[in-house]
């Protein structure tokens, strides 16, 4: 597999010096700790929709039940129930780990181990929203791919150890919507 045929070019070359410049050349942080970046080529993009509505067609088809991405999400499918596990240990470990040792060190971003891969599919009849809640990781990345929708929007409230994941937001904490 060819990662130029998976990723832009930009990150590419991040990925490749992985330094604390390289990737702030390619990113906005509009909260400490929170980055957003292109990563994805279109065509991926593209090829990687395909597939996801391939899988659920055919979970349509055949009546076969899967296990949902969460306990909040009715719509929407784990990437290593389709045969995409390699492909996610993968990119952790060449593509996104060199940055999370870069920007997430302290944490745990150093020895990322395990992933948990999914799609949701947000619509009418879909799933509508998320709500409020905690990620169990050390480093999350959210992607959003899509061929037409609004209210993308995701709101980060801070960080929070396990003694206080369920505390409130404190007024120095800061909350974004990207």
């Amino acid at each position: 597999m060819n990662p130029a045929d998976f990723f832009v070019p930009s990150f590419l070359a991040a990925v490749n010096e992985s330094t604390t410049d390289s990737f702030r050349k390619i990113m906005v942080e509009p909260i400490p700790g929170v980055f957003t970046f292109e990563m994805l080529q279109p065509q991926f993009c593209d090829w990687f929709l395909f597939e996801v509505e391939n899988f659920e067609r055919w979970i349509h088809e055949t009546k076969f039940k899967i296990m949902r991405p969460n306990t909040m999400k009715k719509f929407g499918a784990v990437l290593d129930d389709f045969g995409m596990e390699t492909m996610l240990d993968k990119f952790m470990k060449d593509f996104i780990s060199p940055l999370s040792k870069v920007f997430f060190a302290e944490v745990g971003g150093c020895s990322l181990d395990a992933h948990h891969g999914y799609v949701v599919e947000y619509g009418v009849d879909r799933d509508t929203e998320l709500g409020f809640h905690v990620d169990d990781s050390e480093v999350t990345l959210n992607v959003c791919i899509g061929i037409e929708f609004s209210g993308r929007d995701l709101f980060f409230k801070g960080v929070r150890c396990d003694n206080h994941v369920n505390s409130t937001t404190l007024p120095n904490e800061t909350v974004a919507s990207m």
